[in-house]
Formats: C-alpha cells, structure tokens, sequence
C-alpha cells in the first residue's frame, strides 16, 4: 500500500497547506486572489479532481480552493464525523480559517451533498452553490428507497456496508476497484492511464479506505436511524442561495432522473443543465465545458430560475 502522502501533494502553480477547523486539519490547495471560491471533491477522488478549476478561476479573479474532506487525501483520519452535519461544519470552518465569512461553494458527489446541507442550514457562509454529480439529499434518499434503477447504480453504496470487508475490497490490487469505478462511471475514453493511477494510489493512502467507507455507512443507516431521519427533516427547509446544478448525461452513478427536479428544494435561482456526452465527472471528462458554464453563471448577477 502507498505509504505516504505522495500523490496528494501534486506539483502545480497553486500552494498547499493545512488549516484548522472544526477539531481537525485539512489539506487546501489554493491559487489566486479574489472572492473565495471553495471546491469540494467526490468518491472516489481528493481536491486534486478541481486541479483544472483552481487554474481557470485563478485567471478569472477568484481565490481559488480545493480541500480535501474529512479522511480523505492529506486532511486528518478521525475514527468518527462522517455524517453530514459534522462534515458540513468542517467546510463551513475552514471557510472561517481561511479568513472569509462566506464562499462560492462547488461540490462534486459527496462534496456537493455538503454543498447543498451548507447552503440550507447556513445559508450566510454560502454566496452561490453549484453541484454536480449529485442529486439534492432528499431526491437521492428517496431514488434509494423507491427508484429500481438508482438502487442498482448504487450498489457501491450498499457493498459499503460490510465492515472492513468493503476497504480491504477497495484497496484490492493496488486500488483496482477505483480504476473499474472511474471507468464504469465516465464517458468512454476517461480516465487516461496517469489520472487512473493517481487515484488508485490515493485510495492506499493509510486510513482513507475506511473512512471512505463510512460516508457511504452513514448514507445508507441514515435511512432508518433517528439522526438520519432528523438530518433529511432539516433538509426539508428550501435552499435560499442561488444554484447551478449541472449533472452528466452518462452518468451512471447518479443518475439524471435522480438528479432531475431538485430544483423544487431551491426557493431562489435555480438553473439545470444536462452536459451531453459526459459521465459522472464533468469537472475532468470536459473541463473547458464545465467550467465555461461555472463562470458564466457566476458573472450572471441575476442568474434565471
């Protein structure tokens, strides 16, 4: 297994360094000044997913930054705070550490459920919210009680849930299983050898297996237990942030009809747009794409609902 944070720390024009928040430390990565811009990553991948991002936004006046969540990458492995509540404080505190009240929030998969819970239950930290790859909490909790086809794209979920099975699977063979994942979920052609590798060496990284695991754990006991239960209750409250939420047309980890209709959790400006020909990752499948649609809406002061 890869012993050390090697593939975490890439070579780039952007600054790594750890911030305190929330009782824990957190890798950033960050380029540029102006607005603050926080990117939060999917599974299974680290801030270096936004690496195309950081560079545009940076160019385009914005403090750009990219952490690594909680367990994940070259921030802290706490044996506990994987729910939601205590994830969305982490980001909403390193908001505060590194200096600012509030930030654009642009979250992939699970950075985008923690986008979507920041916006709703503390709506001042968040200027705009952008997700994609991800559907609002309460359309995917109830696509994984009733929707056939989303509870077979989520299998992965609910493999999760075998304890220390599901990590030792996940590192199997030199982290094969994530190359199978990225293959599986993008359009045909991605990832190319050295982005595949990068994330299979990031899944060895001492710690991140299992805490992967539990985002997936909590999602699933989240259906049933009191503070699921509690959590997507909260989540019923509408988003009042203004929210672009692009989502891949080949998608099959989240699927579009899952996705689709989220709008109705949002009572401000909400704008949709389905990326033709990309997969579950639009940020690296068609960067120029996603990020060309990001800035545009972002220069939009009255985006349209």
């Amino acid at each position: 297994m890869a012993s050390d944070l090697t593939p975490v720390y890439a070579d780039g024009p952007w600054t790594h360094r750890d911030v305190s928040a929330n009782g824990a430390r957190f890798h950033v990565a960050e380029l540029g000044e102006g607005p603050l811009a926080l990117f939060l990553h999917g599974f299974p991948q680290f801030w270096w997913t936004w690496r195309d991002q950081l560079r545009a936004f940076a160019q385009a006046g914005y403090r750009a930054v990219a952490m690594d969540l909680r367990g994940i990458g070259g921030s802290d492995k706490p044996p506990r705070g994987y729910d939601p509540l205590t994830l969305t404080m982490d980001v909403t505190g390193v908001i505060r550490a590194l200096g600012e009240s509030n930030a654009i929030l642009i979250g992939h998969g699970w950075g985008a459920g923690l986008a979507w819970t920041a916006a709703t239950m503390r709506p001042k930290a968040v200027r705009r919210l952008v997700v994609t790859g991800a559907a609002h909490p309460r359309a995917l909790r109830s696509a994984l009680l009733t929707h056939p086809g989303q509870m077979a794209a989520s299998k992965h979920i609910f493999a999760a849930q075998r304890p220390m099975q599901a990590e030792r699977a996940l590192v199997k063979d030199a982290g094969a299983p994530v190359a199978r994942m990225l293959e599986a979920w993008s359009r045909p052609g991605w990832p190319d050898p050295s982005v595949e590798s990068r994330y299979r060496q990031a899944i060895q990284i001492p710690g991140v297996a299992h805490s992967a695991m539990e985002y997936y754990r909590w999602q699933v006991r989240s259906l049933v237990r009191p503070d699921g239960l509690r959590y997507h209750q909260r989540m019923r409250t509408l988003t009042e942030v203004p929210t672009l939420h692009l989502h891949g047309a080949l998608d099959r980890a989240v699927l579009d009809s899952t996705a689709r209709g989220s709008g109705v959790h949002v009572n401000a400006p909400y704008r949709w747009r389905l990326l033709d020909g990309v997969g579950h990752f639009p940020q690296e499948e068609a960067p120029d794409l996603f990020t060309a649609e990001v800035l545009g809406w972002l220069r939009d002061e009255e985006p349209d609902r």
